[in-house]
């Protein structure tokens, strides 16, 4: 099969693009020939072939000010120099399936109909809540928000979503309301949500059940191996910004009991005021230790006791609780968005509500008291990752996506030639 993966960025900027990386290498491995497609960037991977037909690069945060601003905007809603690259890049590669992750601004979805003109199945894996959100994140005023689900995306420039920014705001309000206007993305043939939340929301937002598909992210499972059980520690590992209630950790770990220590693995816009509120509500109790590589990362879970994800948002299905089950860790989550799917309380970790750093503490020190709970938790989550999230489940999944959007586009393409044969 020949597949084409169309997104923003080609390098490993994120989640999306670590996701769509990984699936392109798995792929490649099957047996596939696969491609990548997206905008000019000087850290995109090298070599990629098709790089000639690209969009130029455009910088958005942040966003360019005059004449530059407005072109950028412009662009966000409809891209003619995206259209014409992606449509050159099709007719040389001619693939079999395109796949689309994160095409929004900088590509925008004017990608989408050169591949319904040309026939092409199209498949999208949402990783964030932008087709029912102008500003991805289900938030507003730091808490999570639902006022545009269904309803119009004027909502986002009221609550001033983007940043607190009433421009910034109000740019994706129209964006996203010119989109649902004209239908955009009617042209994606399946839709692909990691969590039974996000696809959810998705048909709250109106969106056809049929299109919508759940397929849970993937991770390699290495080969089990032995925990240091003697670990009395907790994890936090991710962006260090409000919505992941990183505080709430800082302050939980400050009334355990014990002497339990939090290590932060990661980096983000709050790390100086969360380094001075540990300073201040805990101190000698937090580490921080700035972003750590794969391996590091591992070695540390591997002696914690668990893994705190005290979210204030919907996430959506971290990577995160899948590397801590690789390991056999328990894990301690909050209330929202697709975590409860990942952990079932009392099974493979605990769940608490948001915001709360007492419920959160109350479970580190459950979990420290009781080391053969915690083990008996982490070795469910791992046979949970083993049975479910693995690599080659992952592609089958796929696979099965491929083909339901392949049924679409056919009848799609029928449509569309009785239309022209009766016109």
């Amino acid at each position: 099969m020949r597949i084409l993966h169309v997104n923003k960025y080609l390098y490993r900027r994120g989640g999306a693009e670590g996701y769509m990386l990984d699936v392109a290498a798995l792929q490649r491995r099957a047996g596939h020939e696969v491609e990548l497609w997206g905008m000019h960037h000087p850290e995109n991977l090298a070599p990629l072939p098709l790089e000639d037909t690209f969009a130029s690069y455009v910088e958005l945060e942040p966003a360019p000010g005059g004449l530059a601003g407005v072109a950028a905007s412009l662009r966000m809603v409809w891209s003619r120099e995206a259209e014409r690259g992606v449509r050159a890049a099709l007719e040389r590669f001619r693939p079999d399936v395109v796949h689309c992750h994160n095409i929004y601004h900088q590509l925008s979805p004017s990608v989408l109909r050169p591949m319904r003109q040309a026939g092409v199945p199209v498949v999208m894996t949402l990783h964030d809540y932008k087709l029912a959100c102008p500003s991805y994140q289900l938030l507003a005023d730091g808490a999570p928000c639902e006022a545009c689900v269904g309803h119009g995306t004027w909502h986002a420039a009221v609550k001033r979503c983007k940043g607190g920014s009433l421009a910034g705001s109000a740019v994706l309000a129209v964006e996203s309301g010119l989109h649902r206007a004209t239908g955009a993305y009617d042209a994606v043939d399946r839709l692909v949500c990691p969590s039974a939340f996000l696809a959810g929301v998705m048909r709250r937002q109106g969106i056809e059940d049929d299109r919508l598909r759940v397929v849970n992210n993937f991770t390699d499972v290495p080969p089990a191996a032995p925990r240091d059980d003697a670990g009395r520690d907790v994890v936090y590992a991710g962006r260090l910004s409000h919505e992941k209630g990183v505080e709430d950790a800082i302050r939980a770990v400050a009334r355990t009991t014990g002497d339990t220590v939090l290590h932060v693995a990661g980096d983000g816009p709050l790390r100086a005021s969360l380094e001075e509120l540990a300073r201040r509500e805990a101190p000698g109790r937090v580490v921080f230790h700035g972003r750590l590589d794969a391996g590091e990362l591992a070695d540390l879970l591997r002696r914690s006791r668990a893994l705190l994800l005290p979210a204030r948002w919907h996430e959506n299905q971290p990577m995160i609780i899948l590397e801590a089950y690789a390991v056999g860790l328990p894990v301690v989550v909050t209330d929202l968005g697709g975590l409860p799917e990942l952990v079932t309380d009392g099974e493979h970790g605990l769940v608490v509500p948001p915001r709360d750093p007492a419920a959160l503490a109350a479970a580190v020190d459950r979990l420290v008291a009781d080391p053969d709970l915690a083990l008996a938790m982490g070795r469910a989550g791992r046979a949970r990752l083993e049975s479910g999230f693995g690599a080659e489940t992952h592609l089958a999944r796929l696979d099965e996506v491929y083909a339901a959007a392949a049924h679409r586009a056919e009848g799609a393409g029928t449509t569309d030639a009785a239309t022209r044969s009766s016109a």
